[in-house]
């Protein structure tokens, strides 16, 4: 069954250490618009189907990539789509939303959705940095 999006939030407010809520959500649709514009199939339906609605609408509604992102140009379209962020910041905001992504996901979901990304995409589901 998929979190609720309250619970999704709160997760993502913890990890990333964010003040309110209105952040959390900020960073939660930024990154899954960007990475539901570089998942396709199987995946990014059964990664969507574990996941609130409301990221639903954000990970499926993305236009497709023209070329698939590195782990670095990620963080940095990332820090683009957020006024005042950085390259630190922005790797805060990946690593607390995509942390609880691949928690919702599970181990053989994610094994399948690191497939489709480019390499290096581990780190950045994995616990995010304090900064």
């Amino acid at each position: 069954m998929a979190l609720s999006w309250d619970a999704f939030l709160a997760a993502v407010q913890e990890r990333g250490q964010y003040p309110s809520r209105r952040e959390a959500e900020r960073a939660a649709r930024i990154v899954l618009g960007l990475l539901g514009a570089h998942l396709v199939g199987d995946e990014r339906a059964e990664l969507a189907a574990r996941l609130p609605a409301t990221c639903v609408l954000v990970l499926l509604n993305p236009l497709p990539a023209a070329e698939p992102l590195g782990p670095d140009r990620f963080v940095w379209a990332t820090a683009a789509w957020i006024e005042g962020a950085t390259e630190e910041t922005a790797t805060g905001d990946v690593g607390a939303v995509l942390s609880v992504v691949a928690e919702a996901a599970g181990e053989e979901l994610m094994r399948r959705v690191l497939l489709q990304l480019p390499p290096g995409y581990d780190l950045l589901f994995g616990p995010p940095r304090q900064i």
